[in-house]
């Protein structure tokens, strides 16, 4: 099934700063409801990864490189036609909204997905908006575009270096901005142009490449001001949906090691301690579920500058307790290679410090709050709070 056809219908360099204040309630609750498709068809979109990300996952198991781009399993999203989930039906894709593309990003934590499907739902939507037709293949983003970088628009040239791109050498086109403010553009660049492609990889053992460029072709569009932000802040969305899949693998496995695991003549999970640091773990990991949900609703009605920055603040503070008790329920074994409980838990490490660690979102909240004033914070708060669901009456 087509995703089309379930339908019934931190700071990275050049994001511009935020501009202080929010728009009026009233402007909020009166924007246009986005597309999506209805909850029927997001509950079988969901049915339909988890199966096939499962599958996936259930085969690499034992696989001592697990990190590796999965083309058997690109080529299966292709096929279902994943990646355009969020570019508009008149440009080719699915016109779903942010919270389809959560029912993705869910379980492409929860199985640990080695797949920068991510980094494509919103490469594939920046092109879109941008008019640039997209290639075949896995996109990616660079969010860190190095300072001596320079675009040559009117030759269609591109100088300079994209750092910690990840999936840089095996996508097949990398999304950037380039330039600030008004002059900003939403470039297309292809990797096997870049004169220089140094690997590297995150604490997860993921694919994070610089890209160095010299005089490379580029297809590039303007983007206008706050376009660097607002891709920022789209890709730190999607990366909540993945961090609260993978705290519920953490947690789903901690249980079921925890009842099988037999320790003084009864399973571990019948003593209290563990019990109650399960029980944490749950009020953590459902916490997170809530905030993420509330982020994706508000980013499909506009500005979510204040939902996005509550749910990674809130999902990185939670991996602080879930990925220690998790490890400390499964002890010993949970450390080791051939247990996968490390792939998400690496994950979880390594995604609360990239795109925008505890300080960064924290400050953020802060400014935007104190810039606001005290009689706004309530208002503000609740500005969404009464907003309908983007699932449509059918």
């Amino acid at each position: 099934m087509k995703a089309s056809e379930a339908r019934s219908e931190p700071q990275a360099s050049g994001v511009d700063k935020a501009e202080p204040g929010r728009e009026a309630t009233a402007e909020v609750r009166s924007e246009p409801q986005p597309s999506g498709v209805g909850q029927e068809e997001r509950a079988l979109l969901a049915e339909t990864v988890s199966r096939l990300f499962g599958d996936a996952f259930a085969r690499a198991a034992g696989q001592p490189e697990r990190a590796a781009f999965d083309a058997e399993l690109w080529t299966q999203v292709e096929e279902l036609g994943l990646a355009a989930l969020l570019v508009p039906e008149s440009e080719g894709g699915a016109g779903g909204c942010f919270e389809d593309a959560l029912a993705i990003a869910r379980e492409l934590g929860r199985f640990a997905v080695a797949l920068p499907l991510a980094e494509s739902l919103l490469a594939a939507q920046a092109l879109a908006e941008a008019g640039i037709a997209r290639p075949a293949g896995a996109l990616t983003l660079a969010l860190e575009v190095e300072a001596f970088s320079q675009l040559d628009a009117e030759r269609g040239l591109f100088t300079g270096a994209l750092a910690s791109v990840p999936w840089g050498a095996e996508a097949a086109g990398v999304v950037a901005v380039l330039g600030t403010g008004a002059s900003a553009r939403i470039a297309l660049l292809s990797p096997a142009h870049a004169a220089e492609c140094v690997n590297g990889a995150n604490l997860a053992e993921e694919p994070r490449a610089r890209l160095r460029f010299e005089r490379a072709r580029t297809e590039s569009a303007p983007a206008g001001a706050g376009a660097a932000l607002r891709l920022f802040e789209r890709a730190s969305l999607l990366r909540t949906g993945q961090i609260a899949g993978a705290l519920a693998a953490a947690l789903e496995r901690s249980i079921a090691h925890a009842l099988g695991r037999v320790q003084f003549g009864k399973p571990i999970g019948q003593f209290q301690a563990v019990q109650q640091l399960l029980a944490r773990m749950g009020s953590e990991a459902a916490a997170v579920d809530c905030a993420v949900a509330a982020a994706f609703r508000a980013a499909d009605r506009g500005a979510a500058s204040f939902e996005i920055a509550s749910a990674k603040l809130r999902a990185n503070l939670a991996i602080d307790l879930c990925a220690a008790g998790a490890h400390q329920i499964h002890g010993a074994i949970g450390f080791t290679r051939e247990q996968d409980l490390r792939l998400f838990t690496q994950r979880l490490l390594a995604w609360r410090g990239e795109l925008g660690n505890d300080r960064f979102w924290a400050a953020r909240l802060g400014g935007e709050i104190a810039a606001r004033g005290a009689e706004a914070f309530w208002l503000d708060l609740t500005a969404r709070a009464d907003a309908q669901s983007c699932l449509r009456e059918s």
